[in-house]
């Protein structure tokens, strides 16, 4: 059964923390401007909603991972994920961004006409079946990169074999008892690194087990600047210094690890040193192959991750997996470990735009084919913005600039009455993959899903709040690639005889 909808200026696909952002900015600068929400699931909140592991946090301060116009009044800089979940909630229900979501819709294609100057958006009800058809003239998307549905689990010889449970993360069960059981935690980023102390404070002994290390540093919980600027001045200012020392301080560890990768090295290590107790093997379980930055740095606020092995509730085995057995499993050097439960935090799978299939005049979208213009549009297709955010910064940072930049092209369009905007590539420009810097296994999985970046500007990819603070919310909007086009005419129709 299908539904057809009505007309809106601007459909965002994504209620989570990008797509009330966008919501917000849109709101803001075109109050009469029509707008919609297709939400996937039951719920607002994205990523925040959908994840219920225990001690599930942000991974990157608050003040950076808060919006810009809406002051992180909470007293943790490293915030728990209900915590997070509220921020957003309230930021929409004050707005009264929630009364336009759509929720149950899962956007499925959209299809772009020329000589409609719109979008045709194609979403199922995944709690009725029927399908709905809306138009936009305008479509963002705030799905973010993951796919929501499923996380990556390799296939593991033996698993059948185990007659405990065995979780992935991304589908905590709501009745799991850990409290006096044995966990053996596969996976070393962070949402290991985030499992393992809060199981060891519901009662297990945790084994993280780990195929190669993450580089993980302590953060402190609460941010003392923030705390002592908060007593002199208003919570905006208070909040846009703390946001300032926190986004130079993640620019300067960013820049200085991929300039000097050793002396980040040493320095990481002297930190984990005076965390771990004394003769603790670093090189073998907290030395990574990679150079720091490469993949994420992992936090553990205020060292609960060190805390939970000096007081020997929680273990590090670096090794890989020959098979599961009926106690546990046995690793590739012979050595096994016996496990009540098995925790798989083995990563995430990637999935572009939520799903969507994009097509231009009946064209498809291959996104292989595609350059990424400015990290937030693709080549050769009009009236289209997405959200991907930094991977070495808060995600936010990067959502709130497009949201910036999508309501600067829209007003440019509005006062010279264009109906398209299209970034156009030249092509000179090589290509490359989008995330050259980056490369986790993720990432790499999924490389062949995603548009590539371009050798240089606008087309590169640059994981650089600071340049991206001036290119998207100060620099030219006319800038070579970008084509702005009026409406076509339309041919008109002949008399009748």
């Amino acid at each position: 059964m299908t539904t057809a909808g009505e007309h809106v200026d601007v459909l965002i696909v994504g209620a989570g923390l990008s797509g009330i952002g966008a919501a917000y900015h849109l709101r803001q600068a075109f109050p009469r401007r029509s707008y919609a929400i297709l939400e996937s699931r039951g719920a607002l909140g994205g990523t925040w909603d959908l994840f219920r592991y225990p001690g599930i946090r942000s991974d990157s301060d608050m003040y950076t991972l808060g919006y810009r116009f809406r002051p992180w009044l909470g007293e943790k800089a490293i915030a728990d994920g209900d915590t997070i979940l509220d921020y957003v909630r309230d930021t929409a229900v004050e707005s009264g961004i929630d009364r336009h979501i759509r929720y149950h819709h899962r956007v499925l294609a959209a299809d772009w006409s020329s000589a409609e100057n719109r979008w045709t958006v194609r979403a199922e009800r995944t709690d009725t079946g029927e399908t709905v058809t809306l138009t936009a003239g305008f479509l963002l998307s705030c799905a973010g990169y993951y796919r929501y549905d499923r996380g990556y689990t390799p296939d593991f010889a033996g698993v059948d074999r185990f007659p405990g449970p065995v979780v992935h993360p991304q589908h905590w069960p709501a009745d799991l008892d850990v409290a006096g059981n044995r966990v053996v935690l596969i996976g070393s980023g962070a949402t290991a690194v985030t499992l393992g102390p809060a199981l060891t404070e519901q009662g297990a002994h945790v084994t993280m087990l780990q195929r190669s290390p993450s580089y993980i540093i302590s953060a402190p919980v609460r941010d003392g600047l923030a705390t002592r600027a908060r007593k002199l001045l208003p919570p905006k200012a208070a909040y846009a210094v703390a946001r300032a020392k926190n986004v130079a301080l993640a620019t300067a560890i960013y820049q200085l690890s991929q300039r000097y990768p050793d002396g980040m090295r040493k320095r990481i290590r002297g930190w984990q040193q005076r965390w771990l107790p004394a003769g603790y093997d670093i090189d073998t379980h907290f030395t990574p192959r990679y150079n720091p930055w490469d993949q994420r740095l992992c936090l553990a606020p205020n060292g609960d991750f060190f805390r939970a092995i000096r007081r020997g509730t929680l273990d590090v085995v670096t090794d890989t997996i020959e098979t599961f057995t009926e106690t546990g499993l046995r690793l590739t050097s012979g050595a096994t470990l016996d496990a009540d439960i098995i925790i798989t935090a083995t990563g995430l799978n990637l999935l572009a735009f939520g799903g969507m299939e994009l097509t231009v005049d009946g064209t498809p979208v291959t996104m292989a084919d595609r350059m990424a213009y400015k990290a937030m549009m693709l080549s050769d297709v009009p009236n289209f913005v997405f959200v991907i955010g930094y991977t070495n910064a808060s995600w936010t940072l990067k959502a709130d600039l497009v949201s910036e930049y999508t309501v600067r092209l829209l007003r440019h369009m509005d006062e010279h009455g264009y109906t398209r905007c299209v970034p156009v590539r030249d092509p000179s420009v090589g290509p490359a993959p989008l995330f050259t810097n980056f490369m986790p296994g993720y990432v790499v999985r999924a490389a062949k899903d995603f548009p590539m970046q371009g050798d240089r500007s606008p087309w590169r990819l640059r994981m650089n709040y600071v340049r991206d603070l001036f290119t998207l919310r100060h620099g030219k909007l006319t800038d070579g690639a970008m084509r702005f086009e009026r409406a076509r005419r339309r041919d008109p129709v002949p008399a009748a005889d």
